[in-house]
């Protein structure tokens, strides 16, 4: 364990200007759940909130892989060096909750993007993920009106994030003739991503409609798509907004996606768990959740949400 948590250490990144955890001042980690670019816009965010938040230490770390055991030794060693907050994405929040318990008991803790309810955290800030499948959804109706098979790919199929996009989607094409048959997860593994969909396109090819419920999903559909010919062939809906999928929705070879935040997370986030420990509680709702809405983007919007992405991230 000890040579595990080193290893977490090593690859996770500060985003305080200092290596070292500043002792004068409270501290507050943001954990993501695994390295992607899609994170880059909650780094954002918590650099905005450390402008504004200059009594406090602002960390921003990435665990080694995508597990819920690098995840857990990520958060021991941050309370054992100090922190006073932490906000966590988790990866597998049914295999987390004693971990999730024991921090709970020790710090102040709070997710983001894929929640752990069934765990002692206090708030979740973030999407309601169920609401953006059903957004999904809605654009595979208004796409296929006559229906369709759809396959979709995940990172985590056991995460609250995935499971309540899926569900949300299900619900949304219910009686459209739209079915999706199934669901493959990668595990955040980029080349598994990648051979999900080539897997599909080779043994399943009375699938018209893919769905990437993962920013980099999207991404690795386009890829395989183009590969084999078939881009505008199959119907894609996307999540989140990687430059490809943006692209892909400029040029008409994906109906659109359904973006998050995560900026707001970051932001927001920081924030809140500053304001918590100054003994504010008045933003933490009865039932401890704080939704940053979800929109859709098609063809039309795309170019304005962009514009604004670009800002946010300095250009």
């Amino acid at each position: 364990m000890k040579h595990l948590k080193s290893l977490v250490l090593a690859a996770s990144v500060a985003f305080a200007a200092s290596p070292s955890f500043a002792q004068d001042k409270p501290s507050l980690a943001f954990i993501v759940n695994a390295a992607s670019d899609f994170w880059k816009l909650s780094e954002a965010g918590v650099k905005a909130a450390q402008a504004e938040l200059p009594d406090y230490d602002l960390q921003f770390r990435y665990p080694a892989q995508g597990t819920a055991a690098l995840q857990n030794a990520l958060m021991d060693d941050l309370v054992a060096a100090g922190t006073d907050a932490i906000m966590i994405s988790s990866a597998d929040p049914k295999n987390s909750i004693d971990a999730f318990n024991r921090i709970a008991a020790q710090v102040p803790l709070f997710t983001t993007d894929s929640d752990a309810p069934n765990s002692n955290r206090i708030a979740y800030l973030g999407s309601s993920n169920t609401d953006a499948g059903v957004q999904a959804g809605e654009m595979a109706v208004a796409a296929m009106p006559d229906g369709g098979k759809c396959m979709g790919f995940v990172g985590f199929l056991g995460a609250d994030n995935a499971v309540e996009r899926i569900a949300g989607f299900r619900k949304a094409v219910e009686g459209s003739g739209i079915e999706l048959v199934d669901v493959r997860g990668d595990d955040v593994d980029f080349a598994r991503a990648r051979s999900n969909v080539d897997d599909v396109l080779a043994a399943n090819p009375d699938i018209t409609c893919m769905v990437g419920f993962y920013s980099y999903n999207p991404p690795k559909i386009y890829e395989a798509l183009q590969a084999a010919g078939k881009l505008g062939q199959v119907t894609v809906v996307a999540f989140d907004e990687d430059p490809v999928t943006l692209g892909a929705v400029r040029e008409g070879n994906f109906v659109g996606t359904v973006v998050q935040d995560p900026y707001q997370w970051g932001y927001q986030g920081m924030k809140l768990m500053a304001a918590y420990l100054q003994g504010d509680k008045s933003q933490i709702p009865s039932d401890g959740l704080i939704i940053v809405p979800t929109k859709k983007i098609t063809k039309d919007n795309v170019d304005a949400f962009a514009a604004e992405l670009k800002a946010r991230v300095g250009g």
